[in-house]
């Protein structure tokens, strides 16, 4: 039985896993959009938002703790400089999960991870949905106003 096993092993050990991850997370970062299997990102999510939480404050125990845990101190940088700015004001959510099918070899689930804020072209749909947006009902004088425009072009026809 699986009682209280809830992360997932990945089919390695401890140590392989923590520096796979650790390797996923710093290209994430640098990239800020990596190409991997569903189960990978899922499990890189997991690893990767509560650092990007923890570079919001920028103090020398949160660089240090997030250094031990990525030991690149290029992606620190990266990320205490530039990602926590972009994502200072939001609540949490700094990943998101595409899925873009099966991969030809071994039939396994693939998807995208990226940073929410870095992709141009999910925000600017999100602005184009939100201006176009119109309402289904329609009030009672739009109504009474196009009953009254057929009535009159009735009444001409006649």
């Amino acid at each position: 039985m699986r009682h209280n096993r809830k992360i997932n092993h990945l089919g390695r050990t401890n140590t392989h896993r923590e520096a796979m991850l650790s390797n996923m997370a710093s290209s994430l970062i640098k990239h800020k959009r990596i190409f991997t299997t569903t189960a990978k990102a899922k499990a890189l999510r997991k690893y990767v938002e509560p650092l990007i939480t923890k570079s919001k404050e920028d103090t020398t125990h949160s660089r240090r703790i997030v250094f031990s845990q990525l030991q690149n101190k290029y992606a620190v940088t990266e990320l205490f400089q530039e990602i926590s700015v972009k994502i200072g004001n939001r609540p949490g959510g700094y990943t998101r999960i595409i899925k873009t099918g099966n991969r030809l070899g071994d039939n396994a689930a693939m998807c995208f991870i990226e940073l929410v804020d870095y992709n141009e072209n999910m925000l600017k749909d999100s602005s184009a949905k939100k201006t176009s947006r119109t309402r289904r009902s329609r009030k009672k004088s739009a109504v009474a106003a196009t009953t009254a425009q057929v009535q009159e072009e009735e009444a001409k026809s006649e």
